[in-house]
């Protein structure tokens, strides 16, 4: 259960010892270890089915927020001495130079998408395109990291429509910002999603309004089913963040906690 593993002082996952202690010393840097390939800065967000509980446990909304701006502050330090050598996650993190964050692994590759869940979505809408824009490539090296099974890639494709399966087990996607003035998806059973976003731009990365066959759509998520049954999802897009859309708690993402 992942409040065994929270540890209130640095508000992180921390690994455990097999009599239940925590392991000492604790650096939020270290690769490997209680981690596979990553450090406590990567995992700490992969409680997928209650953000809102590892919101309360980080101190709630305002505190939440401030960690996941710590991932894009911090400098792209580590600790490798697990494994005696740096390995190549870690090289990729230090490329891409945004922080503590590494799109390269996919363990933290959802976390853009949380502040959906914090009442400032125009945060995950600035992070998500500047990954976008930063850590893809036309080119032979133009993956910022492992491929993994296609996540790299699905992360690609669902983020430049301007959603995201988070939590895969729900019904829901969480809204990111749409790439594409448009893009429409021919569905199996002959409907289709039309994702029409007609100004946005390399300055255009916020979303100002969005409605849904035709009616004001206000929450930080799309329906899974009502997109099987053929939608227009109507942008428009702004240089500058709306803070007043997606920031009350009825308009957040599904959590298990309430």
């Amino acid at each position: 259960f992942y409040r065994n593993l929270f540890d209130k002082q640095s508000k992180l996952m921390r690994g455990k010892n097999k009599d239940g202690s925590f392991q000492s010393p604790f650096s939020p840097f270290k690769w490997g270890d209680a981690f596979t390939e990553g450090n406590s800065w990567h995992y700490s967000w992969s409680v997928f089915q209650d953000i809102e509980g590892l919101k309360k446990l980080m101190g709630g909304d305002k505190d939440f927020v401030q960690m996941l701006d710590s991932v894009f502050v911090m400098e792209p330090v580590f600790d490798d001495s697990y494994y005696g050598g740096t390995i190549h996650e870690i090289r990729e993190m230090q490329i891409m130079n945004m922080g503590q964050y590494a799109h390269g692994n996919q363990p933290i590759q959802h976390m853009l998408y949380l502040y959906n869940y914090a009442g400032q979505p125009w945060k995950s809408q600035f992070w998500i395109r500047e990954a976008m824009n930063k850590l893809y490539k036309p080119t032979p090296d133009g993956y910022c990291g492992d491929e993994d099974n296609g996540q790299t890639s699905a992360w690609y494709v669902f983020s430049a429509l301007g959603f995201y399966p988070v939590t895969p087990a729900t019904d829901q996607y969480v809204l990111g910002t749409p790439l594409f003035s448009k893009a429409t998806i021919q569905l199996d059973n002959g409907k289709k999603i039309i994702i029409n976003a007609p100004n946005s731009s390399d300055k255009n990365v916020y979303i100002h309004s969005l409605s849904m066959n035709g009616r004001m759509h206000d929450m930080n998520w799309v329906n899974h089913f009502d997109l099987m049954k053929g939608a227009i999802l109507q942008y428009n897009m702004s240089a500058s963040p709306n803070k007043t859309r997606g920031t009350k708690p009825a308009a957040y993402p599904f959590s298990l906690s309430k």
